[in-house]
């Protein structure tokens, strides 16, 4: 649809198709500057925008788990619960998360993660008995821990996506 504004004619569905498409990649976890230089337009644009469209505010949520039988299930759960940032891995995944890098680069990642998840209000963790224990201590803030097994796990759980989105929307509405 073609809109007038004055001498301009104003293309309203490719404006509609940036947008969608500066969403679709700021849920994937692009940063900000990274969707601004994909699609051509200033980054306060996208930081302006998300205000406008803010449902919630605050009490950012983080969800971490492996090894996961049903990870993309629970991925998608993850999104549209709002959950602000996930990290799953299938046992596969993560051994060639661990196989596919150095020694220094596993660490600088492993690194790069918990940094990540600092910066989380409320960090949900699925995982061993041992890998709950560690993340608490290692993340100083509010950790909701789900067992999936004793340590070690050597194979995929299954996890039950509406136990975890009914977790989500009690913090949600505290």
């Amino acid at each position: 649809m073609l809109l007038r504004i004055g001498e301009k004619i104003i293309n309203r569905q490719k404006i509609n198709q940036i947008i969608d498409e500066m969403f679709n990649l700021r849920s994937q976890g692009f940063s900000q500057q990274e969707v601004a230089n994909r699609v051509g337009i200033d980054r306060t644009v996208i930081s302006k925008l998300e205000t406008l469209g803010e449902v919630r505010k605050g009490g950012k949520v983080a969800l971490v788990g492996f090894p996961i039988e049903n990870c993309e299930e629970l991925r998608l759960m993850a999104r549209q619960e709002g959950i602000d940032y996930s990290f799953l891995l299938s046992e596969q995944e993560r051994w060639d998360f661990v196989q596919k890098k150095s020694g220094i680069g596993l660490f600088n990642t492993i690194m790069e993660i918990i940094a990540t998840l600092r910066n989380y209000d409320i960090v949900i963790i699925l995982g061993s008995n041992l890998r709950i224990k560690l993340m608490e201590t290692l993340l100083d803030k509010e950790v909701i821990g789900i067992q999936i097994g004793e340590s070690p796990i050597a194979e995929n759980k299954y996890v039950d996506p509406e136990s975890i989105k009914s977790i989500v929307q009690q913090l949600f509405r505290s």
